[in-house]
């Protein structure tokens, strides 16, 4: 059997190069001579096999300090599996090696892994008024936020959490199985690496508690059905002093008893009377910023829009303002009296002596209905 090298050696480090060292160092040797990468290149599956056992050996601070007192023989057995980590696809050499840097589950060691807090969702119901002009408003969002006690450590007032004696501190532990060596979370810390011997209680060892929070929240002009106002960091508080995340207000509008809303133009209906519809006039109409005249011409027929510029909805996402659209609706008198009822059928009199010119609609409408009927029976 061919004599092994020093561990060191394998690596290219010194032996007071610290775990980022190491890590750096078989980072780049097992990129270099991965099998996966070398396909039937003998050399490079030796070389890739030492290097692996050198990190699995002076990566673990106990093993270590037995190879550094005994040498090669003071880590055999535990080496015997090390070696045997030929057969991991580069897909799992690159999630054990890799996976820390992008967050991936791989990286126990080091042990206290942060999560981040989930994101909330606030529904908020505004008036047309408010979400037309914007307006300010607090709120109050029941979520976990970090205990004011133990300042979200989870350990009691003057005590803080230990390494973990199973797996001093790594987050994982190497389970031998014959020739093969699997790591895995620690089962006492769960992975983290470290342990709460005397817990926080009013969070009881978690970090963070129940609590409700409240919060102003500033609406901007125009927003709309569907918008929302994204709070950074005003969600839930994250695990082991991780980032909180955030908090996504989403807005509905109630309804309005005079306008409905299109995006950024505003509509209503305008009631008038049969007279001013026929003679024309000026009558004040409603606007959410005061009242304007609103000129009705002469012979106006019902239905007919009226639009108003500029009197709508400034766009939460640009400059521009939408319109007012106003659309006439002729209101037919009702509980008349008798001379009103005895006026108007002198009014329909006189309507009557001058043929079609007064109502060319109907008169319209008229001749086409008979020549419907004519085609039906010819």
């Amino acid at each position: 059997m061919a004599e092994q090298r020093d561990y060191y050696e394998v690596l290219g480090v010194s032996k007071n190069a610290d775990e980022a060292e190491l890590k750096k160092a078989y980072r780049r040797l097992a990129m270099k001579h991965h099998p996966d990468r070398n396909e039937g290149d003998e050399k490079a599956e030796v070389k890739f096999k030492e290097a692996k056992e050198a990190h699995d050996v002076l990566s673990d601070p106990q093993k270590r300090a037995a190879y550094d007192q005994f040498g090669h023989a003071g880590v055999t057995n535990s080496a015997a599996g090390g070696g045997g980590g030929g057969g991991e696809g580069f897909g799992d050499i690159f999630d054990s090696v890799f996976g820390d840097i992008f967050g991936g589950g791989g990286g126990g060691r080091g042990g206290n892994r942060v999560y981040r807090g989930a994101d909330l969702r606030y529904n908020l119901e505004l008036s047309l008024e408010d979400a037309v002009a914007g307006t300010t408003v607090k709120i109050r969002v029941p979520k976990m936020v970090v205990c004011e006690s133990c300042k979200g450590s989870g350990a009691k007032k003057g005590s803080s959490p230990v390494n973990c004696p199973t797996c001093a501190g790594h987050g994982q532990v190497r389970m031998q199985q014959g020739f093969f060596s699997v790591q895995q979370a620690c089962p006492q810390c769960r992975g983290q690496g470290k342990i709460i011997s005397d817990p926080c209680g009013p969070c009881r060892g978690e970090g963070r508690v129940r609590d409700s929070k409240t919060i102003s929240v500033k609406v901007p002009e125009g927003v709309d059905n569907g918008d929302r106002i994204r709070l950074s960091g005003e969600g839930e508080a994250g695990e082991n002093s991780g980032p909180a995340g955030d908090l996504y207000v989403h807005i509905s509008v109630k309804a309005h008893p005079i306008f409905e809303r299109d995006t950024t133009d505003l509509y209503c209906d305008v009631p008038i009377s049969f007279t001013t519809a026929a003679l024309g006039g000026e009558l004040e109409v409603p606007t959410l910023n005061g009242k304007v005249k609103l000129k009705i011409p002469a012979e106006s027929q019902s239905g007919k829009m009226f639009r108003l510029r500029s009197k709508g909805v400034r766009s939460v996402r640009s400059s521009s303002t939408g319109d007012l659209l106003c659309r006439i609706i002729i209101e037919t008198p009702v509980k008349l009296t008798s001379k009103q009822k005895e006026l108007l059928k002198e009014f329909e009199a006189t309507m009557d002596s001058g043929g079609n010119k007064h109502s060319p609609q109907a008169s319209s409408w008229v001749d086409g209905v008979k020549k419907f009927f004519d085609s039906m029976t010819s």
